[in-house]
């Protein structure tokens, strides 16, 4: 049993393929979610599980990835991993609601208020962020470490963050004048950045490591990432994307496509890409999957 169990050890910090990888984040999370609500009935419990299930579960990897280039196993960071993908989960289901974004359509399926109500919608959002912070306590780390976790995450999730950025995203529809360059960088590295920036460093923080290159490849990741989203909006189909498309065009958002163009857009995107991938130097080969995501982020389809 202990020479089996070694056996898991080292092949759990061995580094796999992205595709493997965010395969494993997936089926690991979900599971951590799903035994989490085992036991409980009704339709709150059921939208939660299947608002958190689906995904591509890119924020969990970026959590197990950089605990096991730092050493950790993923079964020690699975509380972490589990805890993002439920605040994202949580996010997802507000922002599809009416009195936000208003979308029938998330991952290729109903939203959550179209499957059920608006009641439950809400609920099962409550539900997802107080599950996040119970999942998270279960992190195997130093006692300060999983402090810095709790209070870190609460930041990126709140009125600093997420939040914060959803809320300004929403004020700048009525604004007199549209959002310049800038004001949209600050805007998305709230709203959409801060929780992948969080993800990466979920290894430093757990490990209490050397952050630096991890917050570089984070921001950098997260900027990306929306740019790309804005990129998708612009010239994806609902039928891949998995989500309405066409609609910050059509509300006259300013966007990173609107105020670079489509090519500026995607030359942005790269450009931080490379940056993101430069800054992980320190890890050599061991960080090949984080480089293959920061690809990702940008090629994807959905």
């Amino acid at each position: 049993m202990v020479d089996g169990m070694k056996t898991y050890q080292i092949a759990a910090l061995q580094r796999k393929p992205l595709q493997d990888a965010l395969a494993q984040a997936s089926k690991l999370t979900e599971a951590r979610i799903g035994f989490a609500l085992s036991g409980l009935e009704g339709d709150v419990p059921a939208a939660m599980l299947y608002a958190a299930s689906g995904g591509k579960a890119l924020r969990a990897f970026l959590a197990l990835e950089t605990s096991r280039m730092l050493g950790i196993n993923p079964v020690a960071a699975a509380g972490a991993a589990a805890a993002i993908e439920c605040i994202h989960a949580y996010s997802l289901v507000h922002d599809d609601l009416p009195c936000m974004d208003d979308d029938d359509l998330r991952r290729g399926q109903p939203s959550v208020h179209k499957k059920w109500d608006e009641a439950t919608a809400v609920l099962a959002g409550d539900g997802l962020q107080a599950l996040a912070f119970e999942l998270l306590v279960q992190a195997e780390c130093a006692p300060r470490a999983k402090l810095n976790l709790l209070m870190s995450l609460a930041n990126a999730a709140g009125a600093r963050g997420m939040v914060g950025g959803q809320a300004a995203d929403i004020a700048a529809e009525t604004a007199a004048a549209p959002l310049d360059l800038q004001q949209i960088m600050d805007l998305q590295a709230a709203k959409t950045g801060a929780l992948i920036s969080w993800s990466a460093l979920v290894g430093p923080r757990m490990a209490e490591a050397e952050r630096e290159p991890l917050s570089i490849y984070g921001t950098s990741l997260g900027l990306a990432f929306q740019i790309a989203d804005d990129v998708l909006d612009a010239t994806g189909d609902a039928a891949t994307v998995g989500k309405a498309v066409g609609k910050d065009a059509a509300a006259g958002k300013a966007t990173f496509v609107s105020l670079l163009g489509l090519d500026g857009a995607k030359s942005r995107a790269a450009a931080l890409v490379e940056e993101a991938c430069d800054a992980l130097s320190p890890y050599g080969d061991d960080a090949d999957t984080l480089k293959e995501a920061a690809q990702f982020v940008i090629a994807r389809t959905h």
